[in-house]
């Protein structure tokens, strides 16, 4: 379904009628403002997510390994079953 350039006009005309110029300033800014905020959020999760990283990285005592300690489970094929 497409709209021409006339529909998404007309549409547009109907709700500056209905809410107002200013209400839809109001609304504008409000949408702006949270997109600002989501960006930065995530821009200072990304960081504090290496930061975090890095810190691991030396909570690490030497002679540790950092590889699983339980042994991984071992399939048995159809011809090792007796």
């Amino acid at each position: 379904m497409h709209f021409s350039v006339m529909q998404l006009a007309l549409i547009l005309g109907i709700i500056v009628l209905l809410f107002g110029t200013k209400k839809l300033t109001n609304v504008g800014g409000d949408v702006g403002a949270a997109i600002r905020n989501f960006r930065s959020e995530m821009k200072r999760g990304q960081g504090e997510s290496d930061e975090s990283h890095e810190d691991d990285k030396d909570k690490i005592i030497e002679g540790e390994t950092t590889k699983p300690t339980a042994a991984p489970y071992k399939f048995k094929k159809k011809d090792d079953v007796k």
